[in-house]
């Protein structure tokens, strides 16, 4: 599991996080097994993994859970029947549950608007906010790529940000309008206080844009204590930055962006990932159909 583990890490490109959830999800995978009285690879078939996925259904987990869980245990005998340590992957015929389609939560543009507009603070912490709200929204950034920003990744003179996603892939985003300026703002007036509060500054704090009260890299968990910290101006108590993602590329397309720009922007290999943005704004989509169609206005 270890070996696997890093190769995930160092082949795969996995984030620790998900390195660290998926050895929980094989920690279980072979808990289960040995209560099973599985004493080698060669013992574990079929049976053996949909029992494993029938026992994740039997306890009640989220499907969202046991089709990770089972994902994990796939990936995992994959990696054993290319290390040669098995002849067949068992799990490979092991039906997933089917997740179920569930649209991901936006904001309104007018509840963007009331939101950021709150954050109008002079201090360095409330630029840093209002900058770093600015971006995931107006960039579509991750909560990880925002935090992971470095200053040279940062060109306003072309107007765009080098970003680093999932699996360190790197992407070019634009950045103008209310998220440049926000940002340019920080930098100016805010980063350089921030910096100051650093008594023996790192090499990592002094590259990265958006830095905490001491001076250092700001951390994801600031991000998520931020993005609720703002949902609590509109009523929004669970607010996550993700959804800000969402909202941005909600957003871009019923602005008329096309989605393989869109696609570009937020890094997203699967195409297929964005189909579920079509889905969210059945009235916009009835709108332009009866501003556009000829036939639309005709009595008949």
């Amino acid at each position: 599991m270890d070996e696997y583990l890093s190769h995930l890490r160092i082949e795969r490109g996995a984030s620790p996080r998900t390195a660290e959830a998926y050895r929980r999800d094989l920690e279980d995978y072979l808990a289960f097994l040995d209560g099973e009285g599985v004493e080698g690879f060669g013992d574990i078939d079929r049976e053996k993994v949909t029992a494993f996925e029938r026992s994740l259904m039997e306890q009640n987990l989220a499907v969202t859970t046991v089709r990770r869980r089972i994902s994990a245990v796939r990936g995992y005998h994959r990696f054993l029947v290319r290390e040669g340590l098995t002849k067949a992957n068992p799990a490979d015929a092991v039906d997933i549950p089917k997740a179920a389609d569930r649209l991901p939560d936006v904001l309104s543009i007018e509840e963007v608007g009331e939101m950021l507009d709150a954050f109008v603070g002079t201090r360095p912490s409330d630029l840093r906010d209002r900058a770093l709200l600015e971006a995931l929204y107006g960039c579509g950034l991750r909560a990880s790529e925002a935090v992971g920003l470095d200053m040279e990744a940062v060109n306003f003179d072309d107007g765009f940000l080098r970003v680093f996603g999932k699996g360190s892939k790197e992407r070019i985003v634009p950045i103008a309008g209310a998220a440049e300026r926000a940002l340019r703002r920080y930098l100016a007036e805010g980063r350089p206080a921030l910096a100051r509060a650093a008594a023996n500054p790192t090499a990592d704090a002094t590259a990265a844009v958006f830095l905490n009260q001491r001076g250092g890299r700001l951390g994801r968990q600031s991000v998520f204590n931020l993005a609720r910290k703002a949902g609590r101006v509109i009523g929004r108590y669970d607010l996550h930055p993700h959804t800000l993602r969402h909202s941005f590329a909600t957003h871009m397309l019923k602005g008329g962006a096309d989605l393989r720009v869109l696609q570009e922007i937020l890094g997203h290999a699967d195409m297929s990932t964005l189909q579920v943005y079509t889905h969210l704004d059945r009235t916009h989509l009835h709108e332009e159909y009866a501003h556009a169609h000829p036939r639309d206005k005709m009595n008949i």
